[in-house]
């Protein structure tokens, strides 16, 4: 989500078959406490449920991109957007209950009204470097903690008066949202430094060719 702050998108994230679960509240309530800056609604293409609350999203010229894992309902919701079949769907397995991997490339679709959906096969993992302003927007109670601390080059970790620390033992911020504002945090440091390093290798490399000719 933090990169998709970055680049000035906008994180929504959308819960489907809400038919089959007796209290999307509670899933609703658990998704909104990951940032202040995602957007969440739970729907169910099937049945239709929740579908008004997605036509903010569809006007002219917008293009929106849909990932999930499969199984999940995305082309089902794409169908049903565009009021006919333009994607396959597969039922999931009856061993697991998991979803079989029916999307297996990406592709554009052109809604009514101007509005284009990019169906994708979904995304195991994405590399994050040079987001720090989407990771600070998205932790953004964070970084107003941290600017309650005592000392300001505070760790958050023995130091006395750290307001981090309070909000934790407090319940006001959860261990796993600090710990994974941390992580996401290294990840973005680490890879903008390798990246540095291979264009330091790449400049080299083109420096030496043109030497050698």
């Amino acid at each position: 989500m933090s990169i998709a702050v970055h680049g000035g998108a906008i994180p929504v994230v959308i819960l489907t078959k809400s038919d089959l679960c007796t209290n999307t509240g509670r899933y609703i309530s658990e998704v909104e406490q990951i940032s202040d800056k995602v957007r969440v609604h739970a729907i169910s293409a099937r049945y239709g449920i929740g579908l008004d609350e997605l036509k903010e999203y569809m006007t002219p010229g917008v293009t929106i991109c849909l990932m999930g894992s499969s199984g999940t309902g995305k082309s089902t919701l794409i169908n049903t957007l565009a009021g006919e079949e333009v994607l396959k769907t597969s039922a999931v397995r009856e061993g697991d209950d998991k979803g079989r991997h029916t999307t297996t490339f990406r592709k554009m679709i052109e809604l009514p009204g101007q509005v284009t959906i990019i169906d994708t096969p979904g995304m195991r993992e994405i590399g994050m470097a040079d987001v720090q302003d989407g990771i600070d927007e998205t932790f953004s109670d964070i970084l107003e903690l941290e600017s309650r601390c005592r000392f300001r080059n505070c760790r958050h970790e023995t130091e006395p008066g750290c307001a981090v620390k309070a909000a934790i033992a407090s319940g006001e911020l959860s261990a796993e949202r600090y710990e994974l504002y941390k992580n996401l945090g290294r990840e973005n440091t680490n890879n903008h430094a390798r990246k540095k390093e291979i264009s330091k290798w790449a400049k080299a490399y083109k420096k030496f060719n043109k030497e050698m000719v």
